[in-house]
């Protein structure tokens, strides 16, 4: 699934290569919204919100979308075309009045919605370690995340109704540098508010400087833990613990250092 840093990064790029741009045609398939004809808007500005992507238009509409494991947004160049093995994956395409063309693949989730209406798609989440709102402080975040109480400190920080940006590597992660096991239990863990505060710096890090998400420095291995199951910990030699997703109450593959994490 993407992490919060990609989806914020696509936002960007993809705002400073159409923003401004006039939509000549467009093309939504999906059953709910294939109706839905956004010619002659242009396209306002493109945002991310925790992990999911918003399209503004000057008409006051949201192209809302996530990417989850499988999405994407392109932009074709004029005269470029989806290869045909891709075309039955096409979710939406917004033809540009400079003969380009934004497309959406695979894209599991999307909605066309007012622009008012935005809290209906994004309203859940909690707040945005890459966000600039009041809501976004760091003190919000940490206050959901222990409210977690005896549920692991793992699942607190990817559940994005807590804290939104966090994707499984980034979790893994930021608890082996902090030295947190992954399976404390959420409200007994001390120093949440360090943590959230460097998540935050190392998100921001990872959109504009970083975008391989290396947490080591290092070429190889890039992760301290993440996807090292049985190798030795880089920092004290114990094989890096494995717990399958479905052995999870969370969902999601974990790793963690036994030695370094408590």
């Amino acid at each position: 699934m993407a992490e919060g840093d990609s989806v914020a990064r696509l936002a960007a790029r993809l705002d400073t290569a159409t923003a401004g741009a006039l939509i000549t045609r467009s093309d939504v398939r999906h059953p709910r919204f294939a109706t839905v004809d956004l010619a002659g808007q242009r396209i306002r500005e493109w945002r991310a919100r925790g992990k999911h992507l918003l399209t503004r238009t000057d008409a006051g509409l949201t192209v809302h979308s996530h990417l989850r494991m499988s999405g994407s947004w392109s932009v074709l160049r004029p005269g470029r075309r989806l290869p045909a093995r891709v075309l039955p994956q096409l979710r939406i395409a917004v033809h540009l009045d400079d003969g380009r063309t934004l497309v959406g693949v695979a894209l599991p989730v999307l909605t066309v919605l007012r622009t008012s209406d935005e809290r209906a798609v994004v309203g859940h989440l909690g707040p945005d370690l890459l966000g600039t709102d009041a809501a976004d402080g760091i003190a919000a975040a940490v206050a959901r995340v222990a409210a977690a109480g005896e549920d692991a400190v793992v699942a607190a920080l990817l559940d994005q109704r807590r804290v939104a940006g966090l994707g499984n590597m980034w979790a893994q992660e930021l608890l082996f540098l902090h030295g947190v096991s992954p399976w404390r239990a959420a409200g007994s863990v001390d120093g949440l508010e360090v943590l959230l505060t460097d998540a935050r710096r190392r998100l921001r890090h990872a959109v504009s400087e970083n975008p391989s998400q290396n947490t080591t420095g290092l070429p190889r291995p890039r992760h301290w833990v993440y996807g090292r199951a049985r190798r030795p910990c880089l920092r004290c030699g114990t094989p890096i613990a494995f717990r399958a997703a479905e052995r999870t109450a969370h969902g999601r593959e974990t790793w963690w250092c036994p030695a370094c994490q408590t």
